[in-house]
């Protein structure tokens, strides 16, 4: 059971050396903490006929009609009244990773499906430190070797960078199954819909250098389909390109399809009222980004198209989205009047 304005999607600002499934238990346990702290309703009343005091006169004893809370309401036999919610989570993080965390509470479970099938890019700064090489690209794993690292410049790095993006993109064509010398290719292109529709190995759609200074330097990726060990080991590539080695010493998510570092709540609002919040303002994001992606398939079908059991899931969803965002809003003008 999802509270009033507590079911859709938000983001979290999930910190490096934590798992994943520990916010998202953090997240759940806060929130039930506070719903179930929060004003209840009054309990039931019923009728119950009980006996009326004694008269003084030693009289009979009559049964009088009175209206009594129903015990079976009462906090001590009910229970919390919120035991567990339904929370859903988005693109995972692995421990080392940091960043943007998405996640979805009731229906929102239902839109993080349809968020995953259109396949959104997302975009990471990964650190990285040349001259050495360790078992698993991280600089805390176990050191391999040392390498010199003095030729490397920064115009070396980004040639290396310029191939990387162009074979990745040959893929991306190749797994979007378009031809290139079409009308379609090109109104796609325009709208930035050029995707892989389907299963496929990561995809680096586009690659830069945001800083460099011997030993380290900065990237900013965006990819498709990725895992965190996956930018590690193209950290860890570009070292052996370079005839130098590196090791990768941060991978940050800055964005999330439509959620952005400024939508992710930090530790310090990890709470019912920003999460409520957080839900609201990303409702129409949301919203405009299925419908782009759902408008677009319906008008290239033959060639990018989603399945009809897709199709109906995403439909049913922003019409489940809207109804929700309804409510909210005729639910808050309620408490406005009352206050």
């Amino acid at each position: 059971m999802a509270a009033p304005g507590l079911a859709g999607l938000f983001a979290v600002y999930k910190p490096a050396g934590v798992a994943w499934g520990r916010v998202r238990e953090a997240l759940e346990t806060r929130l039930l903490r506070e719903l179930n702290a929060a004003p209840q309703r009054a309990p039931r009343q019923q009728v119950r006929f009980l006996p009326s005091p004694a008269p003084e006169g030693g009289g009979a004893v009559e049964l009088v009609a009175a209206s009594v809370p129903v015990l079976a309401d009462h906090p001590l036999v009910r229970g919390p009244r919120f035991r567990k919610l339904k929370m859903g989570a988005g693109h995972r993080l692995d421990v080392k990773a940091s960043g943007v965390f998405v996640l979805g509470i009731g229906h929102g479970n239902k839109l993080l499906t349809d968020l995953y099938n259109c396949h959104l890019t997302k975009v990471y700064t990964v650190g990285g430190l040349f001259g050495k090489a360790t078992d698993d690209f991280s600089d805390t794993g176990n050191l391999i070797e040392k390498t010199t690292f003095d030729h490397i410049t920064r115009e070396k790095l980004e040639r290396i960078l310029a191939v990387i993006q162009g074979t990745n993109q040959k893929a991306l064509l190749m797994y979007s199954n378009i031809d290139m010398k079409t009308q379609e290719a090109y109104e796609l292109a325009v709208k930035g819909l050029i995707r892989p529709m389907g299963k496929s190995p990561p995809i680096i759609t586009a690659i830069r250098c945001l800083q460099f200074a011997l030993p380290e330097f900065q990237l900013e990726i965006h990819c498709l389909h990725e895992t965190q060990q996956y930018l590690r080991k193209v950290v860890h590539e570009i070292g052996l390109e370079l005839k130098s080695s590196a090791v990768c010493t941060q991978v940050r998510r800055t964005r999330d399809g439509v959620f952005t570092v400024d939508d992710a709540l930090p530790r310090t609002q990890w709470n019912l009222q920003s999460i409520q919040e957080a839900i609201r303002n990303c409702q129409l994001k949301v919203q405009t980004e299925l419908e782009k992606t759902l408008a677009a398939h319906e008008e290239n079908s033959p060639l990018h198209q989603l399945d009809g059991t897709q199709l109906s899931m995403l439909c049913r969803s922003l019409r489940e989205q809207h109804n929700t965002a309804e409510t909210c809003q005729r639910g808050d003008g309620q408490q406005k009047e009352r206050g």
